[in-house]
């Protein structure tokens, strides 16, 4: 799900492999005869792998989803590690060429390599969702009825000769994603879940950031999935765009039951996980996977977060052997002492992409120094930004206040502003206000939840707070980590529309607010209100000598390209921060001491 950041092609035909092709089915090498799965055609071993083309996979309401099956060639059965996704099961895909993995004609967009697992002993099971590649139906992401359709095929799989009767699910993305959601619905032969960078909440994760709707979500639907839906599969499938997927996204605006299917329930899923997460995910994949290790019900969960872009990591030697041992143990019940190792892997960062890996034993980490750095809006010093502010570390005697435009590139009001003026993420130099640590008198280890406490008021009804953690080094300059989409990222963002602001008493905790999001709670012009806002996780290791900056502004912020957001064209006026005395103005940040 890597949207216009997909720094790899996927190809319908002619890839730079010799692939024959018989009765329109991809053939490796020779057609073999059997066909145990079903209507389908078997097309041939290639270093011991069985390629089983549009197989039947028959689910509930007499739908047929179509698939393909990779086994081993004869022995004994084996698991099968399953994807179920709309990316069309039979485009190859040609791997950026620092990929660790080479390309290989098996290789699909996201999901695991069979040149190397089907020799460890899996099949490799990949499901055309409903609607999509060559299955019939109407297209309908991550929906309840994706979920029941992809219990069903775990069955199927399951009771296939080949298996051994236990199913694995692992993938990135929107192949993470929809196992939290089948995850929900327990299926009996499912043994594992490996869900590498998928968020787990629609609302929270991925559409409304805060409230704030993610325009990431609308374009990756109109220039991503429409990608693998418009041309061959919808001439094959016109029912395909009959959903109204992309108007009940935008129509259901608070978490008011819409999106209950496309929700983890953290109480039913039980199933061994090994949840995965990037730190440059914030935006997106980040947040579900560190919540679905904090709050899944299962007693058996490990928890990895690295760094860098959505899908080199996952196919790089070590990663590979992690999944593997993960899954040998759960799925063929090898007693390999997976489980007994840590459960929680970190790359602590460095910046620039260094950093090393490091082992802990929950999250967030039990040794936390949970610091408040305050805000001090004292007039700064001469010759300094109009704008600028200090963190901290007490509290301001007496409460000050700054206000801001929150109109963003006008004052006319935010509708004047064109979205593609905003795509790199740059703001008007002076918007909002930025507030500054002295400099580290020693290297300072962050890593954990962050979370902001702010007085605010606004001369509007409403307002935004997009805010974002930098590390600024000794020359003044910002210290990148590499995103998602190898674009250039700060260290960590939050985001907080102040008509969300309620919290759910039972879910917050202090260094991770928890919004309902289920009412708005608009603003009197001029009315101080206290609002808690969530910055998603993150870890870096600021050097001696570099600074820790805040930014609050009205819009996005720096670094934040693929993942802008629809600010509401009602808040304009100005926005005003109050902080010291009665009014306590705070980031609360996780401080590692040393080992």
């Amino acid at each position: 799900m890597a949207g216009r950041g997909e720094s790899a092609a996927s190809l319908e035909s002619d890839p730079p492999f010799s692939i024959s092709t018989r009765h329109g089915v991809s053939s490796v090498l020779d057609v073999k005869s059997e066909t145990p799965g079903g209507a389908g055609t078997a097309a041939g071993a290639s270093n011991g792998i069985v390629v089983e083309r549009d197989v039947d996979v028959p689910v509930r309401d007499g739908c047929r989803l179509k698939a393909d099956v990779l086994r081993p060639d004869g022995g004994e059965p084996v698991p099968a590690l399953l994807n179920l996704g709309p990316y069309q099961k039979d485009k190859v895909w040609i791997p950026p060429e620092n990929l660790e993995e080479k390309p290989n004609p098996l290789m699909n967009w996201e999901t695991v390599n069979p040149e190397w697992w089907v020799p460890r002993g899996y099949a490799c099971v990949r499901v055309d969702a409903r609607g999509t590649g060559k299955s019939p139906g109407r297209t309908e992401p991550w929906s309840l009825q994706e979920s029941l359709d992809y219990c069903d095929a775990i069955a199927w799989a399951a009771a296939q000769p080949w298996c051994n009767g236990k199913v694995g699910l692992i993938g990135i993305s929107y192949f993470a994603i929809n196992q939290w959601f089948v995850a929900n619905h327990q299926p009996p032969a499912l043994a594992a879940i490996v869900p590498w960078e998928g968020f787990a909440d629609l609302y929270r994760d991925a559409l409304f950031h805060g409230g704030i709707l993610n325009q990431f979500m609308t374009n990756w639907f109109v220039t991503h999935l429409c990608h693998h839906l418009i041309g061959r599969a919808y001439r094959d499938n016109p029912d395909t765009f009959t959903a109204d997927t992309l108007w009940r996204w935008v129509r259901h605006n608070l978490d008011t039951g819409a999106f209950a299917g496309e929700q983890a329930q953290w109480d039913k899923i039980t199933v061994p996980l090994f949840s995965v997460g990037n730190w440059s995910g914030m935006g997106l994949h980040l947040r579900g996977n560190t919540e679905g290790f904090m709050r899944a019900a299962s007693k058996h969960k490990k928890l990895r977060m690295h760094s860098g872009t959505h899908v080199h990591p996952f196919y790089t030697e070590e990663a590979r052997q992690q999944q593997l041992r993960f899954l040998d143990h759960w799925l063929k019940g090898f007693d390999n002492g997976v489980m007994d190792e840590p459960p929680v892997r970190l790359f602590i960062r460095h910046g620039n992409g260094q950093g090393e890996w490091r082992d802990e034993h929950e999250w967030p980490l039990a040794r936390t120094r949970w610091t408040k750095l305050y805000l001090d809006l004292s007039p700064p010093p001469q010759g300094a930004p109009a704008n600028s502010g200090r963190l901290v570390d007490g509290n301001p005697a007496e409460t000050a206040s700054r206000t801001y435009f929150a109109s963003g590139l006008s004052k006319g009001g935010s509708s004047s502003a064109s979205s593609t003026f905003l795509a790199s993420g740059a703001m008007q130099a002076g918007m909002g206000l930025s507030f500054d640590t002295a400099p580290f008198a020693h290297d300072t280890e962050i890593t954990g939840p962050v979370a902001a406490t702010l007085w605010v008021s606004s001369s509007s009804e409403d307002m935004d707070l997009f805010l974002t953690i930098r590390d600024i080094d000794a020359d003044g300059n910002d210290v990148w980590e590499i995103g998602q989409q190898g674009q250039q990222v700060p260290i960590a963002k939050g985001w907080l529309r102040v008509s969300h602001r309620e919290l759910d008493p039972e879910l917050t905790r202090p260094w991770r607010p928890y919004h309902r999001h289920a009412r708005r709670l608009y603003l009197t012009p001029g009315e101080v209100v206290k609002v808690e806002v969530e910055i998603w996780p993150t870890s870096m290791v600021f050097r001696k000598g570099h600074r820790l900056r805040l930014d609050i502004q009205p819009r996005d912020g720096i670094g934040s390209v693929h993942y802008t957001h629809y600010h509401a064209d009602y808040n304009t006026g100005t926005n005003t921060i109050l902080s010291g005395g009665e009014r306590e103005s705070f980031l609360l940040v996780p401080v590692i001491p040393p080992r």
